[in-house]
């Protein structure tokens, strides 16, 4: 339940964008300790996973995401490598357009 069958017409980098944010949801699930941004943290990954599951996420957005993820939990270690595979799937969509 919660997760979309991938088609073979979805794009790869929004599927890494998905397998990414799932895999932190549930580190995040399962890490024991609270911390004050957590709920920031889990809202945000929320927001990332209905994007990706659009099919068209808004670079701007998806970096906003990001740093407000990485400022929430970016101190427990223990998610560091789920984290940093969030970040390499929004790089992904490339730079966003300088305005």
């Amino acid at each position: 339940m919660g997760q979309t069958r991938v088609t073979g017409s979805e794009d790869p980098r929004v599927t890494e964008l998905r397998t990414a944010v799932s895999r932190l949801r549930r580190e995040l699930a399962g890490h024991p300790r609270e911390f004050p941004d957590r709920g920031i943290a889990e809202d945000e990954l929320a927001a990332l996973d209905a994007m990706a599951a659009s099919g068209v996420p808004e670079i701007p957005r998806l970096r906003r995401s990001l740093l407000l993820i990485a400022g929430a939990i970016g101190s427990v270690s223990a998610l560091a490598s789920a984290l940093r595979d969030v970040r390499v799937a929004v790089d992904l969509f490339g730079e966003p357009p300088r305005g």
